[in-house]
């Protein structure tokens, strides 16, 4: 059943909610005054086609309706989670939240975007407070999976648990913050960060770009990962953490930072800062900052995903709840057909300078297709765990058309020959109906304990046998079996 959120107030975190839901599968329903909303959250969802489906190894689901309501209450019918990204004032919230719940459905979950204001401050003076939680992203919400949820004792734990299952479906990591607190968790250390920072720039210790390359070229790639105490933990060594507080834990007495302190927003001080961004960062417009903090996001994710560390372990998680159905089994599939091996959006980290996918990840979806038809004569990770398994002796691509990050690919897989150790896969790569590239691949099955080849499992003679009979009927691929020619 197709799920449906409202998005109340659609600028840059709006929107990005807006496309985290959108591209998960919900339909999503908008009410914001600007008239410039749809022409900004369009924007937003331009790059977030672009990034977010190719941190999924597997396919997202079909993309759901959006549309925009110039009525906030037309806006919440049928929403099932409310989100409420207005300006941070408080009394604005609370007259929003009366017109919400004069119109939602009483069981909706209403979600804030603040950064600031605690959740019974939010409730104070709501028709049912007990709807009513904090609900927390970072930028760019369709990418970074951390929300702190924050509820109160009003909120009942069905309500909490609800409010996990249904964010963590859209691949956000729910922080439950047990105790509210002004600015939560995160913005607290991001306002230390932030203050120590203004004060080395205003007593000219650093510029803006020094700060940021100390963070950057340094702790900031270790948090990525590891956050705080883990990095620290590491550093004590062996002795570990107790070690590290023993030996570090004096210079906290030491008058290093100015956290108490903030300094006076001057006015030269707002133009000392402001001339040292455009100098650091100015011959970029947002929109291309925005793609280059995407494009690095996205490859740091992946990278914790392929660890299955931090971030990319949620990444994992949330693959492994679409996982299911996804692509056929042997029982499912239509064996007088070639069988649909792959299905994925095309990363970023995935294209090249010519700006369309480079030539080793045709690759290395021919080989994902490959396992995968593996899988599905039964050649998975307990088989091989037994000691069987198949090698490649030789690939075969043809590049045909290109494609370009966040392209919807499949791969369709025709089995050539499967009989005894020898298996022949002819692997076809479609953009919708484009035929962008074909792979052919010649494997052998092989006895992990000799390295050398030897027939498989009665089972998988038998689910070769079973594709093999199913797909007799089909004309042997165009291009199967051909080299390269020498030029005439």
């Amino acid at each position: 059943m197709m799920k449906t959120a409202a998005i109340i107030g659609g600028g840059v975190i709006g929107g990005g909610w807006a496309a985290r839901f959108l591209l998960n599968g919900w339909d999503v329903r908008v009410f914001d005054p600007d008239p410039e909303a749809q022409r900004k959250i369009g924007e937003v969802l331009d790059n977030a086609r672009r990034s977010l489906p190719g941190l999924s190894d597997v396919p997202l689901p079909p993309e759901g309706a959006l549309t925009f309501h110039d009525d906030m209450a037309d806006a919440v019918q049928g929403a099932i989670w409310i989100q409420e990204s207005v300006p941070e004032r408080l009394d604005l919230k609370l007259k929003v939240y009366k017109g919400l719940q004069a119109a939602c459905d009483p069981q909706a979950i209403i979600g804030s975007s603040t950064s600031g204001f605690k959740p019974s401050e939010l409730q104070d003076g709501a028709l049912c407070p007990e709807q009513i939680v904090v609900t927390h992203p970072f930028n760019p919400v369709y990418l970074l999976p951390l929300i702190e949820l924050v509820p109160t004792e009003a909120n009942p734990p069905e309500l909490v648990e609800r409010a996990k299952e249904m964010l963590s479906s859209v691949g956000f990591f729910p922080l439950h913050v047990r105790k509210e607190i002004d600015a939560h968790i995160a913005d607290r250390f991001l306002e230390a960060v932030w203050r120590e920072a203004l004060w080395l720039v205003k007593d000219g210790i650093a510029t803006t770009e020094e700060i940021d390359e100390a963070i950057r070229m340094g702790f900031g790639i270790r948090w990525a990962q590891m956050g705080l105490f883990e990095t620290y933990r590491v550093a004590g060594g062996e002795a570990g953490m107790q070690h590290f507080m023993a030996q570090f834990g004096p210079a906290l007495q030491w008058p290093w930072t100015k956290l108490m302190d903030v300094p006076e927003f001057t006015d030269e001080l707002v133009a000392m800062i402001a001339d040292q961004s455009d100098a650091q960062s100015g011959m970029h417009s947002i929109r291309e900052l925005e793609r280059i903090r995407d494009n690095n996001l996205v490859g740091m994710m992946r990278a914790l995903k392929a660890q299955d560390y931090g971030a990319g372990a949620v990444l994992n998680r949330h693959d492994a709840r679409l996982k299911p159905g996804a692509l056929p089994t042997l029982d499912g599939a239509d064996l007088c057909q070639p069988i649909l091996t792959l299905s994925r959006a095309v990363p970023l980290d995935w294209t090249d300078y010519n700006g369309h996918m480079t030539e080793s990840r045709y690759l290395d979806a021919f080989a994902s297709s490959t396992d995968r038809f593996m899988e599905i004569i039964g050649c998975d990770a307990d088989y091989i765990a037994s000691g069987g398994s198949y090698f490649t002796a030789e690939t075969h691509i043809r590049h045909l058309d290109e494609t370009h990050a966040g392209s919807k690919i499949e791969v369709q897989t025709q089995l050539l020959l499967g009989q005894g150790k020898k298996l022949h896969l002819f692997h076809s790569m479609y953009e919708g109906d484009k035929l962008l590239a074909t792979g052919e691949s010649f494997l052998l099955h092989v006895s992990l304990e000799t390295r050398r080849p030897c027939a498989p499992s009665a089972q998988i003679e038998a689910a070769m046998a079973r594709i093999a009979q199913g797909q007799a009927g089909l004309p042997y691929p165009e291009g199967a079996g051909s080299a390269i020619r020498k030029p005439a």
